[in-house]
């Protein structure tokens, strides 16, 4: 119950998880790896297929759980909005090789990464965490 609580899910308590909706389904499988009470939580493409307009709250609960538990949380993901604002080190991998490794505004102004993956968005991250092309 502490877990289904933790992810904003006690609302829906009887509610079989075939008919929640994606982002609550999501919130759901976040709520069955904190019953396990590891301290490592490894998440991969948590907002894969979720609306725009679920991702936000998701990724607030996730952030709200790791400031709340102290859990380390990994994720991997290829969203990289959620990636920039919601990390506090990133590796960043292509091809099997890790290209870079820092704080989501060292990331940014590596021209590596930017040719790899951020390409015309890269000004749009700019903003966001501050970073700039160096």
């Amino acid at each position: 119950m502490t877990a289904i609580a933790q992810v904003g899910l006690g609302d829906k308590l009887g509610v079989p998880a075939a008919v929640l909706p994606h982002g609550d389904q999501r919130k759901l499988e976040l709520a069955i790896l904190l019953a396990s009470d590891a301290e490592l939580l490894l998440l991969d493409e948590p907002t894969a297929g979720m609306a725009t307009e679920q991702v936000p709250p998701l990724m607030e609960t996730i952030r709200t759980i790791q400031r709340s538990t102290g859990k380390t949380i990994m994720l991997v993901e290829h969203n990289m909005n959620v990636v920039m604002t919601s990390s506090d080190r990133i590796t960043v991998v292509h091809l099997g090789e890790v290209l870079a490794e820092g704080t989501p505004a060292e990331i940014t102004r590596k021209k590596t990464v930017q040719q790899a993956y951020l390409g015309e968005l890269y000004g749009d991250f700019a903003g966001i965490i501050g970073g700039g092309s160096t």
